[in-house]
């Protein structure tokens, strides 16, 4: 049986869709985790509180919100411990776990901890329980790292997520533990379209922010046109920040010159794309293929497509003038020549304001469809507003007709995104163990109705952000199941990242330098 969460349930709360933002720092910043735990996003919520302070008051703030989040079961467990009685005020628990963050893990002076903390919980109307507060905190001011190491000594997830995790991954498990508790490092996408990673790097040397050039490997095995696998090696690199910067900061930025995106979420599209080259090179040096792979015509999917990072990429290795363009395909030992002249790419999300995120990412990169219209190469456009669990492409109920169906898609799958707590730590303490298999359940049907619209002899490339092998390899392994058609690609020895499953790898946040939680599956549609 599945241990629960010593930590309150959070139902006696009220909803707080209107977030008072006043009082002092502290007080902001308490009122924003109960709004967190009454089930609002950290997403939703961070802007408000930042937007609510002067500068000055902005990176404590900051700090302070996601110290306690990171840290919020262990020191939810450590309150149980120093209370004589059971808390069950959320108020009152959220007031001293923000003071016990900031006595052992920001290293706030103790009286000004201690002392603006009662003062906060007077402010927010608790002001009968300041004199446990007071206790509470100078208690563990008296010892410190004491206190530090009781928190530090387990996990600091709900118990579920920690109970499953130590199902799912038993050797890494002490490791994956600590790795969730700190922050993610920053990674920069360089569009290569403006600069290379390597000068970059420079342009950021010249205004003093340091950044090491991060180069992944990638190896994976592609059917081609005699039907055996051929294996193919692709290389991507991005740049890791020595320090966090706001987006402001780096040079270039508003212009396009580079996305800030995870560096294992940098492989998405190199994968995808390559796979792409690999089916387009053995579909021209077939000597039997059908005039439908003859025609010199792309058709593309990236599904669940917000907010549009993994597309972008994928749009500028299309536009992009080196190898790794779909309109240059090398055969054999052949020079690469053009074999494509047309690309139709379609992007579908299931909110309108995530496809207007899209768009304005895409147009900071000059990536609009005004922008490759008014290049030399012919890629189209067209972002959708659509549920992809069941959106049919170039279905036309008039006209009875349908569109093409596409040689490639990247579906980067809705999930829990526990990969990437370390970003958003409110992720702990709203997923629920039902999310899970609900989620499950979602991705099967999006998989259940993408799949048949993949032509034969093309490549779905499934990822998601989730550490739980049931939205994983799991899901990989009963999809295969039941579909004939779908063989699942192996990735070979020569990855420098991830770890090998029986379907796919899987990247885990372990180390300070390494990037976020992902997994990845390259799904092959054989010929019927």
């Amino acid at each position: 049986m599945r241990q629960t969460s010593t930590a309150p349930r959070n139902n006696k709360l009220k909803p707080s869709s209107n977030l008072i933002m006043n009082g002092s720092v502290r007080v902001r910043v308490i009122r924003t985790l109960v709004a967190i735990q009454n089930g609002q996003s950290l997403a939703s919520v961070l802007d408000p509180l930042l937007n609510s302070l002067h500068d000055g008051d902005k990176g404590f703030a900051h700090a302070l919100l996601l110290t306690t989040l990171r840290q919020w079961y262990a020191l939810a467990r450590l309150l149980d411990t120093l209370a004589d009685n059971p808390i069950d005020e959320v108020e009152v628990r959220t007031t001293i776990q923000v003071g016990l963050a900031q006595l052992l893990y920001l290293e706030v002076a103790d009286h000004a901890a201690i002392h603006e903390t009662v003062e906060a919980a007077k402010e927010i109307d608790f002001a009968h329980a300041t004199g446990l507060i007071n206790a509470i905190l100078r208690k563990v001011a008296k010892n410190p790292s004491k206190f530090r190491k009781k928190c530090d000594k387990k996990h600091s997830l709900p118990n579920w997520l920690a109970y499953q995790l130590k199902q799912d991954w038993g050797e890494q498990y002490d490791e994956l533990m600590q790795g969730l508790r700190h922050a993610a490092p920053m990674f920069l996408r360089v569009n290569s379209a403006i600069s290379s990673v390597e000068d970059y790097q420079k342009i950021l040397g010249a205004v003093e922010i340091e950044a090491d050039v991060v180069e992944l490997t990638t190896g994976f095995k592609v059917a081609n046109s005699s039907e055996s696998a051929a294996a193919t090696t692709l290389s991507t690199k991005g740049l890791r920040l020595h320090q966090s910067t706001a987006v402001n900061a780096l040079p270039h930025f508003a212009e396009g010159a580079l996305s800030v995106q995870d560096m294992h979420a940098q492989l998405a599209a190199p994968i995808i794309n390559k796979a792409l080259m690999a089916k387009i090179s053995a579909d021209k040096s077939n000597a039997d293929i059908d005039s439908e792979a003859n025609n010199n015509e792309l058709h593309i999917l990236d599904a669940c497509a917000a907010p549009g990072g993994k597309l972008a990429h994928w749009l500028e290795l299309i536009s992009a003038n080196d190898e790794s363009s779909l309109f240059h395909v090398k055969q054999d030992d052949a020079e690469a020549t053009p074999v494509i002249t047309d690309i139709k790419v379609t992007a579908i999300d299931n909110e309108a304001p995530r496809i207007e995120r899209i768009r304005e990412n895409l147009q900071r990169l000059s990536l609009s469809q005004h922008d490759l219209q008014q290049a030399e190469k012919s890629v189209a456009l067209n972002i959708v507003c659509a549920d992809a669990t069941r959106w049919q492409h170039g279905k036309n109920k008039k006209a009875a007709t349908n569109e093409p169906l596409f040689d490639a898609i990247l579906l980067d799958s809705p999930c829990t995104a526990t990969g990437v707590i370390r970003r958003h730590p409110d992720i702990s303490i709203l997923r629920t163990e039902e999310d899970v298999e609900q989620t499950a359940l979602l991705q099967a049907d999006i998989l259940h109705n993408l799949w048949p619209q993949l032509k034969a002899g093309g490549y779905l490339l499934y990822v998601t952000c989730s550490i739980l092998k049931q939205e994983n390899v799991e899901q990989m392994q009963d999809f295969i199941s039941h579909h004939n058609d779908a063989v699942a690609i192996e990735f070979t020895e020569y990855c420098s990242w991830g770890i090998a499953q029986a379907i796919g790898r899987q990247c885990l946040p372990i180390d300070s330098e390494s990037g976020d939680g992902f997994y990845y599956a390259l799904l092959h549609k054989t010929m019927a």
